[in-house]
């Protein structure tokens, strides 16, 4: 009987990466799902001296306001004085803005007036297709 000579085998340098890839998944669902939760809290400093008035060149914005009762009032309306529903907020700033889509908007509120009408016409403006509001504030220097 001939006798075979068994071949040696020569070592391999791979890695098998196969693991790797396997806790890099989990890592990736696991931030996937925490990555919400973290940016719900939104961490603000609030700035200590006083804005920078708009630039005169600029153009006229459009004032929504709040005052203490919570009622709505629009600067372009035509009578400004005059109280109008949200409604009619969002309906004429969403006319402005396609007859001018680069106006800015402003919010004006009383002091008095509760955060949560001031977040509410902010929600209004945004639905009204308003790309960015300002808040307006009066000046800290006396």
């Amino acid at each position: 009987m001939m006798v075979m000579p068994r071949k040696r085998r020569k070592p391999v340098a791979e890695i098998n990466v196969v693991p790797y890839i396997d806790v890099m998944l989990v890592l990736l669902i696991i931030f996937m799902v925490t990555a919400p939760l973290i940016t719900q809290g939104v961490k603000v400093d609030l700035p200590k001296a006083s804005a920078e008035a708009l630039s005169e060149d600029s153009k006229p914005p459009l004032v929504a306001s709040v005052d203490a009762e919570g009622n709505y009032y629009l600067n372009q309306n035509t009578n400004p004085d005059q109280p109008i529903s949200a409604q009619e907020v969002a309906t004429l700033v969403a006319a402005q803005l396609q007859v001018e889509p680069d106006t800015p908007v402003m919010v004006n509120g009383d002091g008095a007036v509760s955060y949560n009408h001031i977040v509410q016409l902010m929600a209004l403006l945004q639905k009204a297709g308003v790309p960015s509001v300002g808040l307006m504030t009066d000046s800290s220097e006396q």
